[in-house]
């Protein structure tokens, strides 16, 4: 096991009608500007809890962050703050919405020339504007990390930030929110979780044995609330499960001590910039392939996934291997998701060129658990997802 520290100082308040004891964690004297999305919150119910749990606290809105959150638009929540003089944000959505809170939260304190160089500089952020979550949509684990991904239409790029500066003080994960989630959301969440254990976990054994059952652990919770879910969203305990699974799949507890990959990850947020492919999707457009072109590298931790979530114990260690990337594609096939590039565009011929040719440009030269893989091997990888 390798050497590790861990802190995740976000205070968590889980539970039923949890959204009432909003005000409770925000400062009386804070100025608060409220960020959401398309307008949901509004439909559910989501919108008049909060609104009544903000009674005597001064708060303003800021709606409309998309589903990728665009930075042309924070930048316009940006205004808001400085001209208002906010001193407090308040997330209430899934995780567009908190990564864009994040991005908010280093900006305000920000004094360089221009923001998009928080995403471009590779500095942590080590101090932010203070900010909670009221979680809405279970899937990123953004809630209790301090990751967040933005996307610049205009460059057409999708880039990562973070630091120990951007935690959420704390979050508010209310289960019933899942009843009003859409079908195809509650896919893409489940799939977004599933595939962020992956990455933590489908790497090489590195002796870390309480690590490895608490990441196949979270996956095999996945699997068993899945049909529930996709069934009844109004099933409290599955949704209760579901939503826990998706925070604890990314809030850098099954990671430490481990090596991890995130290559899956640096070459789906670049289909999402380009073809504006939901992110969970295009996870499951490249994972399958990324275990393939790198089955040599995977293969005992592919053959130790197999048993222990999928029940294969019948063949050699390459078989299992091969039933592990077999048996990951057909769950998320069996839930509705495409895993071809082909599925979501016509224009998919060059990707692969130009995903690679992104990534020497940036200086991207070694991605995966062993920092082997060159922007010649994301052309195949990419390539191989046609």
């Amino acid at each position: 096991m390798n050497n590790f520290e861990f802190k995740n100082p976000t205070k968590i308040i889980f539970g039923k009608d949890t959204i009432a004891k909003l005000a409770d964690e925000i400062p009386s004297d804070a100025k608060v500007l409220v960020l959401y999305g398309g307008g949901s919150i509004k439909k559910n119910g989501i919108y008049d809890q909060v609104k009544s749990a903000l009674k005597g606290i001064e708060y303003i809105e800021f709606g409309g962050i998309p589903a990728n959150p665009e930075y042309s638009v924070l930048l316009d929540a940006l205004k808001v703050i400085k001209d208002n003089a906010i001193t407090y944000l308040l997330a209430v959505g899934g995780g567009s919405v908190i990564d864009g809170t994040k991005f908010l939260s280093a900006a305000a304190l920000y004094e360089g020339d221009t923001p998009w160089d928080i995403l471009t500089g590779g500095k942590p952020t080590l101090k932010g504007m203070p900010f909670g979550v009221v979680l809405t949509m279970p899937a990123t684990g953004s809630e209790m990390n301090s990751g967040a991904v933005i996307t610049n239409k205009e460059t057409k790029e999708k880039l990562g930030m973070g630091g120990a500066g951007l935690f959420p003080v704390f979050s508010i994960l209310d289960p019933q929110v899942i009843t009003s989630i859409p079908q195809r959301q509650l896919v893409n969440g489940i799939t977004d979780a599933f595939t962020h254990v992956l990455e933590q976990y489908m790497t090489y054994p590195a002796g870390a044995l309480l690590q490895d059952r608490f990441a196949e652990s979270i996956m095999q919770t996945l699997l068993e609330v899945a049909p529930k879910i996709l069934k009844d969203a109004s099933d409290y305990d599955a949704a209760s499960n579901y939503m826990w699974s998706c925070t604890m799949a990314l809030n850098g507890l099954i990671q430490k001590g481990v090596p991890t990959d995130w290559a899956v990850h640096a070459m789906g947020h670049e289909l999402t910039a380009l073809y504006g492919i939901d992110h969970a999707r295009t996870l499951a457009i490249i994972a399958p392939s990324h275990y393939q072109y790198n089955f040599e590298a995977k293969k005992e931790k592919l053959a130790q996934y197999a048993e222990r979530i999928w029940n294969v114990t019948e063949g050699t260690l390459e078989d299992k291997a091969y039933a592990a990337i077999e048996k990951t594609e057909h769950f998320f096939n069996q839930m509705g998701i495409e895993t071809k590039l082909s599925k979501y565009t016509d224009t998919y011929e060059g990707t692969a060129e130009i995903i690679a040719k992104r990534f020497t440009d940036r200086g991207w030269l070694g991605l995966g658990e062993h920092k082997s893989l060159k922007p010649a091997d994301v052309e195949s990888i990419v390539r191989m997802a046609y």
